[in-house]
């Protein structure tokens, strides 16, 4: 991946270049990850320093992944630091001893007190805002970056059809949500994308619920949310199933609705199609059906060294979607009081010359009746 990485930093550079910024310095861990691959815990990274892209960070020997000792190669030197240095003011001052005579730096991700310590550090060194260039250059994922979301998807996929085949009821939230947790890790996962949700009877089809002591009992609906992390790149999944031998009428109705909905957005994805355009189509279908200020902010929203990445598919998002961009299709309803539906997936806009969009994750969107 070395190679990957210094291409990576090639078109930032030229980004910074094409915009009169002579260096940029990158702080935001997951855009450090993205253009150097593994780093210590805040450790920045200075691009178009005139001796050539430089990592700055704490190693730690005893047991950081970026190893125990600092190596050079393809055209990334490596500072170690000691103490409670600040990476991000050695490496401005790196800029500035290498000739520099303004840095472009990440605004959006830097405290108000870290960035007057920047311009402390290095007085005659101007700095500008690089705004979000790297996370706009991650927007589009190349082919390894989908085949580690598609290992994500796999595992995540697999730890969810072990738990249906368990014995649910008398079970707690916390306890399900722990138990695939370990299942993930189990099947080669880092660690999970974001904390796993399990919500049962009224708390189900709530968007971020966290686990409680509640037990699942029969008639529940059980919603459950989750994604593994991969080598970086994380996945989501979001299943609702009803626990008993069949579904309540009511609970049949709401389903339709919004698997309707998410079928609806996931159809909608394309090279060319508005962000805004993805959210409608979900949107349309649940408030035809009654549930129109049901649904979050969001339909869904992009994936890849985090969860969360843009695009935002919004009411008001601005922006088309583009080949190879992975995404999630996520939409909800709650019922206070009853409970309610949630279906994610994550997915990867394709042309439809290419097959259309590529769902990674394939757990069945039946409502099964556990």
């Amino acid at each position: 991946m070395s190679e990957v990485h210094a291409a990576r930093r090639a078109r930032l550079r030229a980004r910074c270049s094409s915009a009169g910024s002579v260096a940029a310095l990158v702080s935001r861990p997951a855009n450090v990850r993205y253009l150097a691959g593994s780093a210590p815990a805040q450790a920045v990274l200075l691009v178009g320093h005139s001796g050539g892209d430089v990592l700055v960070g704490h190693w730690d020997p005893a047991g950081d992944p970026a190893g125990p000792r600092p190596a050079d190669d393809d055209g990334l030197r490596r500072v170690a630091l000691e103490g409670d240095t600040d990476p991000a003011v050695t490496a401005v001052a790196l800029a500035a001893e290498g000739g520099a005579e303004a840095v472009a730096v990440e605004e959006h991700h830097l405290t108000v007190a870290r960035h007057r310590a920047l311009a402390a550090g290095a007085p005659g060194l101007r700095l500008t805002d690089l705004d979000c260039a790297v996370e706009r250059q991650r927007l589009v994922k190349d082919e390894d970056e989908i085949a580690a979301l598609r290992v994500a998807a796999e595992i995540t996929d697999r730890a969810l059809g072990e738990l249906l085949e368990s014995i649910l009821v008398g079970r707690t939230e916390r306890h399900l949500a722990l138990e695939l947790e370990r299942r993930l890790v189990d099947h080669g996962a880092d660690g999970p994308a974001f904390p796993t949700s399990v919500a049962t009877g009224s708390h189900s089809g709530l968007a971020g619920h966290r686990p409680s002591d509640r037990r699942v009992e029969e008639g529940d609906f059980l919603t459950v949310r989750l994604g593994a992390r991969f080598r970086g790149y994380r996945c989501q999944i979001g299943r609702t199933f009803v626990i008993g031998t069949s579904p309540a009428d009511w609970q049949i109705e709401l389903y339709e609705v919004v698997f309707a909905a998410q079928r609806a957005a996931r159809e909608a994805l394309a090279p060319g199609t508005e962000y805004r355009a993805v959210d409608r189509a979900a949107r349309e279908v649940l408030a035809a059906a009654g549930h129109g200020t049901a649904l979050g902010p969001v339909t869904g929203h992009g994936v890849g060294l985090e969860i969360g990445e843009d695009p935002r598919l919004a009411p008001a998002a601005m922006g088309r979607l583009g080949p190879c961009v992975p995404v999630t299709v996520e939409p909800g309803v709650h019922l206070p009081g009853r409970g309610g539906v949630r279906i994610d997936d994550t997915l990867v806009v394709r042309s439809p010359a290419d097959g259309g969009p590529e769902l990674l994750t394939i757990t069945t969107k039946e409502l099964l009746a556990l």
